[in-house]
């Protein structure tokens, strides 16, 4: 059986976690994501650019006082992307315990 073939948007380790992060809760703000990864504030609008082109993610902004406040949330389509892939990856993983077993 071959190995599946992995969301190469979402399988890049910094936009795994943002996704991940995103999978557990309604929404998260920019402050909330960059503080939680550790990522610059640059690094992760770029990965959230390339999510949202994707269309995995959601982006709302606004502004609270003059201060601009972005949150974002998962599309369905970005909440099925995270199942199919964790499916995927437990697939994948458990081919090893299978590959061992012959």
């Amino acid at each position: 059986m071959p190995a599946p073939e992995l969301d190469r948007l979402i399988h890049e380790p910094a936009r795994l976690r943002l996704v991940t992060l995103l999978y557990v809760v309604d929404e998260a703000d920019f402050t909330y994501l960059a503080d939680r990864t550790g990522m610059t504030a640059g690094n992760l609008s770029s990965h959230m650019a390339k999510l949202e082109r994707g269309g995995y993610v959601h982006v709302d902004k606004s502004f609270l006082g003059r201060r601009p406040h972005t949150v974002y949330r998962l599309t369905t389509g970005g909440r099925t992307a995270v199942e199919t892939y964790r499916r995927e990856i437990a697939a994948l993983l458990a081919g090893i315990d299978d590959a061992g077993t012959r």
